[in-house]
């Protein structure tokens, strides 16, 4: 089963979140995609993907895409272990978690900061990206 992770490639909080999946990501399942890419571009419904705003994740799993707090929780589950304690997250309204996600998307550059171009992933992880 292979996942595709679709992320803001200049925000510092989710090169981080991208940083800390592969860690975790002992299978390696995840594959990751700036959603700046022309592949994301292509590949994601434009429904999903606002271009002046690139404030969300999106995973892509067994044929359909998950936004927000869906995507987070999809990897929580994905990864397993000690992230199942997570899925209790499904127990709140969607809008009450994706009310949070969206206040911590739209301050993310403010706390975290953001690059000048998108992450270029080193040779050694450069199979794990598909763009």
């Amino acid at each position: 089963m292979q996942t595709s992770v679709f992320f803001d490639g200049v925000c510092n909080l989710c090169n981080r979140s991208v940083n800390f999946l592969i860690s975790k990501d002992k299978k390696e399942v995840l594959k990751f995609a700036s959603l700046q890419s022309e592949y994301a571009q292509n590949i994601i419904p434009k429904a999903l993907l606002n271009r002046e705003n690139l404030d969300t994740i999106i995973v892509y799993l067994d044929g359909k895409f998950y936004d927000r707090s869906n995507a987070v929780l999809k990897l929580c589950n994905i990864l397993g272990g000690g992230f199942y304690v997570f899925l209790i997250g499904y127990l709140i309204p969607r809008f009450i978690r994706d009310g949070l996600y969206r206040f911590i998307a739209n301050n993310r550059y403010r706390w975290f900061g953001k690059q000048s171009q998108c992450r270029v992933p080193s040779p050694e992880l450069k199979d794990r990206f598909l763009d």
